[in-house]
């Protein structure tokens, strides 16, 4: 399992949780991205694609920071004190998500924590890379590469008719976006944290096993 942790940084610009909670909407889960503190975000998704996309989407802007826990995580139904029922995660994924979270700094930040550390620490390079090419990537660029669609031809034409400007131009802000570049690494990256799981039935090195979130914070009402 996979547990993404989003934590906002820019805190001056209000409250951006709902926001990106839509733009994560149609993510595969296992447990759908919900708010999991005031200025925080988190998921729990069983395929390595979409916690790359969800890391992707938070890192666009530059509002966002990133931790990805990379482990088993058990999952059991939890009453808060308000008598609202809902899922409690727990596991090994859950206290690497923590420690992901709580290391996510610096340029990009973004961090990947597993049981197998090198592992975890080359997926956290090319989740990096990718991160500093949605960061730096600008409005107009967006407008732009927002349209198209990965892996299908004969775009740029639709995509300059739609924004009024010339495929030559359209062309051009595809190729300062590396917008391609960056969909031909996602699968990679995808495959990297995929290889940070531990494999089926061997051990697992984490002491200790907790919850992300307290038991109100983790209930879905």
């Amino acid at each position: 399992m996979y547990v993404v942790t989003l934590e906002q940084r820019r805190r001056e610009a209000g409250d951006l949780v709902p926001g990106l909670l839509r733009r994560l909407a149609d993510l595969e889960t296992v447990v759908p991205f919900q708010r999991a503190r005031a200025h925080a975000a988190q998921g729990i998704t069983a395929d390595p694609g979409a916690a790359v996309a969800a890391a992707l989407a938070a890192l666009r802007g530059g509002a966002w920071s990133v931790g990805i826990g990379v482990g088993p995580v058990r999952l059991e139904t939890a009453t808060d004190p308000e008598g609202r029922t809902g899922l409690r995660a727990d596991g090994p994924g859950t206290v690497h998500a923590r420690s992901a979270a709580e290391a996510a700094d610096g340029r990009v930040p973004v961090c990947v924590a597993a049981d197998d550390e090198p592992a975890a620490a080359q997926a956290q390079a090319v989740l990096r890379l990718l991160g500093r090419i949605v960061a730096e990537r600008s409005d107009a660029e967006w407008r732009v590469v927002d349209l198209l669609v990965p892996g299908a031809r004969g775009q740029q034409k639709v995509v300059a008719a739609e924004l009024g400007i010339s495929p030559q131009a359209v062309s051009k802000a595809v190729a300062r976006s590396l917008w391609q570049e960056e969909w031909d690494a996602r699968p990679a990256a995808a495959r990297l944290l995929g290889l940070c799981e531990p494999a089926p039935g061997g051990p697992a090195r984490t002491g200790t096993h907790g919850s992300t979130m307290n038991p109100s914070e983790s209930i879905h009402s």
